[in-house]
């Protein structure tokens, strides 16, 4: 059967319209399962196995389809996340929160701080808008962009389901900064069913020398790398090491108390100064779609996830 189907869409003009409508009508109108498939294919040239997945990146794809829970939807929220974290670990961890919004048009001078802020919407996966003087920002430009951020549902494109249900909304937060008035460090922990496992470190992120290394908690180099794409450039891991910070136990048991309802998870800190302040909590890393090098540890760490959802 797949061979006449690629036959036919190599071969004939009905084919290529099917294909053409499948990758710009996907988002509504194709189920779920085929479009994390085309994603996959798409992006790592093979196709992905969901009826026996072995590799870390294939079972990221299964809990996509199989592991959605309400709980899943908080954590991802930016905003109601929070709560989790206050319940989980105590609200000391939290990053202060200065104002939250559902309309753009509240983004005027007197609702921003005047310390250093950052601006960004609760559902989005990207970064947001850093504020050092809120003298210097255009205020118009600020809502139109919000304006369009607010309609985006993450869900449609990658079918990660966790975003679907969060009601988007604004926030405003304070802007961590170290002493040496530079942005610290976020360290990434990828957690296999509820307990920490490697750390993944961004040094230079928004650069062209944005270089990525991995870590296992006592603070050895993994063998593997798992890129992502960054200003047209791999996030390979650099020639150097960084140091552990100084709350790296603390950071990997935190970890493992927010990770635990989870079969795969990562969890994102903050360490100011020796203060550590969650990031974020992200259920499907890169979409489960960059490939592992090499290869045979993308099977190897599959092999260290076992799927608890039926």
């Amino acid at each position: 059967m797949k061979k006449n189907f690629f036959w036919i869409y190599h071969n004939t003009l009905l084919g290529k319209l099917m294909i053409y409508t499948f990758h710009y009508s996907k988002d509504n109108l194709w189920p779920d399962k085929w479009v994390v498939r085309y994603n996959y294919k798409k992006r790592r040239k093979k196709s992905l196995n969901l009826k026996n997945p072995k590799t870390l990146n294939e079972k990221i794809n299964w809990l996509k389809l199989y592991d959605r829970r309400p709980i899943h939807t908080q954590c991802a929220d930016k905003y109601e996340v929070r709560k989790y974290i206050k319940e989980k670990i105590g609200e000391d961890y939290l990053v202060p929160l200065h104002f939250e919004t559902q309309n753009p048009n509240d983004l005027k001078p007197e609702n921003i701080p005047d310390f250093p802020s950052i601006i960004k919407a609760n559902h989005d996966s990207s970064g947001g808008i850093f504020v050092y003087d809120k003298k210097k920002l255009n205020y118009q430009e600020l809502q139109n962009l919000f304006t369009l951020r607010l309609k985006k549902n993450y869900y449609k494109s990658k079918k990660e389901w966790q975003y679907k249900n969060i009601v988007p909304r604004i926030i405003i937060e304070k802007l961590l900064i170290t002493e040496d008035g530079k942005i610290p460090l976020d360290y990434k922990i990828h957690c296999f069913n509820g307990k920490a496992h490697m750390i993944q470190v961004d040094i230079g992120r928004g650069s062209d020398k944005h270089f990525r290394n991995w870590y296992y908690t006592d603070w050895t180099r993994c063998p593997f790398k798992w890129t992502s794409v960054s200003e047209n450039k791999e996030t390979n891991p650099a020639e150097f090491d960084v140091p552990p910070p100084k709350k790296l136990e603390q950071m990997c048991a935190l970890s493992n108390q927010l990770a635990n309802p989870f079969d795969y998870s990562r969890i994102d800190w903050y360490d100011v100064d020796d203060k550590l302040y969650f990031g974020e909590i992200t259920f499907h890393h890169d979409s489960g779609c960059r490939p592992i090098e090499p290869e045979e540890w993308d099977y190897k760490l599959g092999a260290m996830v076992k799927l608890t959802q039926k």
